[in-house]
Formats: structure tokens, C-alpha cells, sequence
């Protein structure tokens, strides 16, 4: 399984998508939720860890972050 970061603005649509690969890319991804949501100035902005399998199933399973766009990186 693979670790994935979102932080989606849901006012404008807009998002950035971080991938943590491997064994320990669950647990990275959550760590790296918890230190922006300490860091969040911006109420319209969410920030969620997910775990799955391919980003193919993460676009199916929540495609509301995919409709505007989220970059990739």
C-alpha cells in the first residue's frame, strides 16, 4: 500500500498530492499531516492522509480532489 498526502483548498478547487511509497509510506504520510495541520493558517485548506493501493483507486474512491486538477508531485 502507498501513503498519499492531499491538501485541497475547498473553496477554489485547487491541490497538491504527495506520494510516500513503501512499507513506511502510510505512517510518513500521516506524520506529514499532522505537522502542516500544526502549520494551517488557511481554514479552506484540508489536509488528509490516505492509504491505497494505486492512484488510480484513490481517484476513483475520492474523486472530489481530482475534479480541479490536484497537481501531482
Amino acid at each position: 500500500m502507498v501513503g498519499f498526502l492531499i491538501e485541497y483548498n475547498r473553496r477554489t478547487g485547487e491541490g497538491h498530492l504527495e506520494t510516500f511509497p513503501g512499507e513506511d509510506g502510510p505512517r510518513e504520510a500521516f506524520e506529514r499531516r499532522l505537522v502542516l495541520e500544526e502549520q494551517r493558517r488557511d481554514t479552506d485548506v484540508e489536509i488528509a492522509s490516505l492509504t491505497s493501493d494505486s492512484i488510480e483507486t484513490l481517484r476513483s474512491t475520492h474523486s472530489r480532489y481530482f475534479t480541479r486538477g490536484l497537481l501531482v508531485g
